[in-house]
């Protein structure tokens, strides 16, 4: 039974892991009757209010916000070992530009947290597939951009897709179903609500991620 390693980022589109990316990989994961075992970060963030877009002036740890997708079944990143998984994967939500990196802040200047940089560095190191959705692929972009990785952020002229090649990356215009496949360093990215205006599409395009997910392992 193959087993997926998903890093999570707080929860809720506007400062966290997107709910509806989260659960879609989750459950595509599920239906191939693979595991997925959830990690976060340690550390705190800035918290949005989802009604009104506003920052309330609170923070929240990622860890502890991130286990209310997981029901409670979290681990800290650290523990994180590429040789006890097959793949690694990040759904979207703006936690991945705010938390996981400063892309929010800081655009192609951005840095990304030592411990997610560490994982996506020792998964690819090990030859194992990293998969992300919507934003989160520019965390990618920043640590595997002088690799010369290939990921999608939707459309190809977006200010997103802009400063992933800023940063060395190739990018790739896709719909919201579709799936860019890097073979060489086998990393997969779909473009979820970048590119989507449906929750069946954002459904769909983690199924296909993960169906090309399939075919690598």
């Amino acid at each position: 039974m193959k087993k997926i390693a998903v890093i999570l980022s707080g929860c809720g589109n506007r400062d966290g892991s997107e709910l509806q990316e989260s659960l879609s990989l989750l459950l595509a994961i599920d239906r191939r009757g693979w595991q997925y075992q959830c990690f976060a970060p340690d550390g705190f963030y800035d918290v949005v209010n989802h009604a009104s877009g506003v920052e309330t002036g609170e923070t929240r740890d990622i860890l502890v916000e991130s286990a209310r997708i997981a029901r409670g079944n979290i681990k800290p990143l650290s523990d994180y070992r590429p040789e006890d998984f097959d793949a690694l994967a990040l759904p979207g939500g703006m936690g991945a530009a705010r938390n996981l990196s400063t892309y929010a802040y800081d655009g192609a200047g951005m840095s990304v947290m030592e411990s997610v940089e560490d994982a996506i560095l020792a998964t690819i190191k090990v030859s194992k597939p990293v998969c992300a959705m919507c934003i989160a692929p520019m965390v990618l972009a920043k640590v595997l951009g002088k690799k010369g990785v290939c990921i999608t952020l939707g459309s190809d002229s977006n200010e997103a897709s802009a400063a992933a090649r800023q940063l060395g990356a190739k990018t790739q215009s896709c719909g919201p179903t579709e799936v860019c496949v890097d073979d060489r360093l086998r990393v997969f990215t779909t473009p979820a609500y970048m590119a989507a205006s449906r929750i069946s599409e954002i459904f769909d395009g983690a199924e296909n991620m993960v169906a090309r997910l399939s075919e690598a392992l």
